[in-house]
C-alpha cells in the first residue's frame, strides 16, 4: 500500500470514529487510525503477492507416488460481508506426480490468499487450485475449518460454531479410499 492509500485509510478511519460517536483526538485514539491503517497494510498484502513469488521455485523432482499431509496449519482471514476476522485450521493433502513442493509453502500459498477479503468457500478452493496448478499432482485435498467472528459477534451469535469446507480434486474426488485416508490422517492425535 502507498503513502498516499494509507494517508486515505488514516482519514476514513478518523471519520468512521466520529461517526460511532467516538472523539478521534481523545488521548486513546489519537493514534488508532495510523494503527489501523498500518494493520490494513497488514491484512491485505496478499493482493500484493502472487503464486510463483511465493512458491520460489521450492517444487523438486521426486519419484514419490505416496500421499503428503499437512494438517493443522493456523489462518486468519477477513470475511468480505462484515470485515470481520474469520480464522482456524487448514489441513492439504496432495498424490505426487513426479514433483513435491517444499513443505513451508503450502503454509505461505494460504496466507497468500487468506490475506484478502475472503469467504472461506473461496479460499478453500483457491489453495486447492495453486496446489494443483504449480505441481500438477494426482490429487489435492483442502479440508478448512473456520470460526467466523460475524457469527459470533453479531447476527446468529453462536459463539461455538465451527464451518468446514473441503475441495477435493483428482485421486481424492475419484476415490473413496483415498478420500477416507486423507480424513483419518487429519483427524488422528497430535504427536
Amino acid at each position: 500500500m502507498n503513502t498516499d492509500n494509507s494517508k486515505k485509510i488514516i482519514k476514513l478511519i478518523g471519520k468512521l470514529l466520529e461517526e460511532v460517536g467516538e472523539d478521534p483526538t481523545r488521548e486513546g485514539l489519537l493514534k488508532t487510525p495510523a494503527r489501523v491503517a498500518k494493520s490494513w497494510v497488514y491484512f491485505s498484502r496478499g493482493y500484493n503477492q502472487d503464486l510463483d513469488d511465493t512458491v520460489n521455485n521450492a517444487i523438486f523432482h521426486e519419484a514419490s507416488k505416496d500421499m503428503i499431509v499437512v494438517r493443522d496449519v493456523e489462518f486468519f482471514s477477513l470475511c468480505e460481508h462484515h470485515l470481520l476476522p474469520f480464522f482456524g485450521k487448514v489441513h492439504v493433502g496432495y498424490i505426487p506426480n513426479g514433483k513435491v513442493i517444499g513443505l513451508s509453502k503450502i503454509p505461505r500459498i494460504i496466507d497468500m490468499y487468506a490475506r484478502r477479503l475472503q469467504v472461506q468457500e473461496r479460499l478453500t478452493h483457491q489453495v486447492a487450485d495453486a496446489i494443483q496448478d504449480v505441481l500438477k499432482p494426482n490429487g489435492v485435498a483442502v479440508v478448512m475449518e473456520g470460526r467466523h467472528m460475524c457469527m459470533q459477534m453479531r447476527g446468529v451469535e453462536k459463539q461455538n460454531s465451527l464451518a468446514t469446507t473441503s475441495t477435493m480434486l483428482g485421486r481424492f474426488r475419484e476415490s473413496v479410499r483415498t478420500r477416507n485416508e486423507f480424513m483419518y490422517l487429519i483427524n488422528r492425535p497430535n504427536i
